[in-house]
């Protein structure tokens, strides 16, 4: 893919995913503007693109307010001359179980992941539409928005608004040519770290170079960063043109297109439910196959 003479902002692009986007991108040709809440992050990320031929610049800060998106914009505009793609990759995770969860928890993750979102896509739609020849958004959720995951109410909620907001936006960004996909990726970074069914994986990786197991690759979709980075490089690209409101994983050597939420079942009663009509159909109607939900933990297989 030749991404030469596009421009790319990613945000949270100092390390781990957003390091990886960020990285695969200027290789491929595209100017970035690399955003991270740690300044010196963000400055490391761009010496190495610089290092090895690439161009990018560093631009620190928190996202979520909208002074930080306008910049974020203004910096790419001022730099490059224009915004052809939007990766939202930063986030903060603040985990606890419900009843322990403060509102500073709660809004903390939500302001980062769901209002940084917004603000940056926001900032980054009015000045591709100004442009006239579109572009592409690409927002980064979980598998936690899609199914939840215990301990993650905060973090869930943000990233199952995120994906909402992309079938939303890639209506109304369409006219303008402008592509709006969420990626869905599962990899090692500090964040999975946390997760102790990754835990033990990712350490063998960082401290004695081990080679994740196929069946975590394959069957989980668990893999590096990088291996998630050629998918960023893809929607960057004209050949992900007419792709849009999609929701699409990536991990490891899997890559999956996740469904849309719609009616797995429905039931009809002439002149409406109550209750005991409702209770007496459920079972062998709507209700006769229950969905399923959270993050099913990662099963070895067994000999």
């Amino acid at each position: 893919m030749d991404l030469s003479g596009k421009v790319a902002v990613v945000t949270g692009g100092g390390r781990g995913l957003g390091l990886a986007y960020a990285t695969a991108l200027a290789d491929a040709g595209a100017s970035v503007v690399v955003n991270d809440a740690d300044e010196q992050a963000a400055k490391a990320a761009v010496e190495d693109i610089a290092a090895a031929g690439g161009t990018a610049v560093a631009e620190a800060g928190a996202v979520g307010p909208s002074e930080v998106a306008d910049r974020l914009v203004g910096r790419a505009v001022e730099e490059f001359g224009r915004v052809d793609l939007l990766v939202t990759n930063a986030g903060v995770l603040r985990d606890r179980v419900l009843w322990k969860m403060t509102d500073d928890d709660f809004d903390t993750v939500v302001g980062v992941h769901l209002r940084g979102t917004f603000t940056c896509v926001r900032a980054a739609v009015r000045q591709m539409r100004e442009q006239g020849d579109g572009g592409s958004v690409v927002v980064v959720g979980s598998p936690a928005g899609q199914r939840g995951n215990f301990g993650q109410t905060n973090y869930s909620a943000a990233k199952a608004g995120i994906v909402g907001m992309v079938r939303t936006w890639a209506m109304e960004c369409a006219k303008a040519g402008i592509a709006v996909n969420a990626v869905i990726p599962v990899a090692a970074t500090a964040m999975t770290k946390t997760i102790p069914a990754f835990a033990p994986f990712v350490e063998a990786a960082e401290l004695r170079g081990e080679p994740f197991p196929a069946w975590l690759r394959k069957g989980e979709g668990f893999g590096t960063p990088e291996d998630a980075a050629g998918l960023l490089v893809f929607l960057a690209s004209d050949a992900a043109r007419g792709i849009t409101g999609q929701a699409i994983g990536i991990g490891g050597d899997k890559l999956s297109l996740w469904s849309h939420p719609e009616e797995v079942g429905t039931a009809y009663s002439d002149g409406g439910w109550d209750a005991d009509a409702i209770a007496a159909a459920w079972a062998t109607s709507v209700g006769r196959r229950p969905e399923t939900y959270g993050i099913p933990a990662p099963q070895a297989p067994t000999a």
